[in-house]
């Protein structure tokens, strides 16, 4: 298949689980109807916690768990494949949990598991601060897969400040990128864009860029402004800071024919890789 429709699923999650999941399978219904294929949700997408410990309080098994069953559901049901933005996922750890991004086919079949590698511990202004990892452990692998729409490279909001990331999926051959995030509304108004089209101009790829957006019970303020960004860097098309779908048509055969007449990732001279 070489022209695809994709979405993203913009929410304003809240602290209620079974509301987000509720509002997640509207947002879904409304992707399917636009004829989308692969839809990807926003990072937190079925609880934005009050306290970090709620992540902790309501993680799943992997492979059980009424989150993993809603996003199971929901791609069996409809034929569609789905990238389940992040859900708490059990460590050895009992105060801890992965931010754990699954993928599911259109049979329901969970087919990957990515463990967001950078956590989000900074100071963004005065009096807003934040440290993922007292409540989060870091995942470690790189994970590109395959897919009926080409090779997908998974990584999650903060993960989008770090090239090197990015440049590995690339020696695995990603042909698109999804980035489930939760921009804070600080830092998404100074690099939010910038850092999206960056890493699709840099590997010649799409990405797609579900947010959250909006103001949140916890007080928290996300960015919004989920968008699709095509391989030259165009933004094809975003959504502002309420809840809704944003699709695009990904044209594979313009693609390869970018990466034939403008070859940049051949012309790199220095590798990289994570350690």
């Amino acid at each position: 298949m070489s022209t695809y429709r994709i979405a993203a699923v913009q929410m304003t999650s809240s602290s209620n689980v079974t509301a987000n999941l509720n509002e997640a399978a509207r947002l879904i219904s409304d992707a399917v109807n636009m004829d989308a294929k692969l839809i990807i949700l926003p990072e937190n997408f079925a609880l934005m916690a009050m306290d970090s410990v709620d992540n902790v309080t309501i993680r799943e098994k992997p492979g059980t768990g009424p989150i993993q069953d809603f996003l199971s559901q929901q791609a069996a049901r409809y034929g569609i494949w789905l990238v389940g933005g992040t859900l708490p996922i059990e460590t050895d750890d009992p105060h801890k949990v992965r931010a754990a991004c699954l993928v599911f086919d259109n049979t329901g079949e969970c087919v990957a598991r990515y463990d967001k590698i950078h956590l989000f511990d900074v100071i963004t202004a005065e009096g807003e601060h934040y440290c993922e990892s007292e409540t989060l452990e870091p995942g470690h692998q790189v994970v590109v897969i395959n897919t009926p729409y080409g090779r997908l490279g998974l990584a999650v909001c903060y993960d989008l400040r770090f090239p090197e990331l990015f440049r590995s999926m690339l020696a695995q051959g990603v042909d698109l990128i999804s980035t489930p995030s939760a921009f804070t509304a600080t830092t998404g108004k100074a690099h939010w864009e910038v850092l999206v089209r960056a890493r699709a101009i840099e590997n010649l790829c799409y990405v797609v860029a579900p947010n959250q957006g909006g103001y949140h019970v916890n007080g928290r303020e996300t960015y919004g402004n989920s968008m699709i960004v095509d391989p030259w860097g165009v933004v094809l098309t975003r959504l502002n800071q309420e809840a809704g779908v944003i699709y695009a048509e990904v044209n594979r055969e313009e693609q390869a024919k970018l990466r034939r007449n403008f070859p940049a990732i051949k012309h790199r001279k220095i590798q990289c890789q994570l350690p």
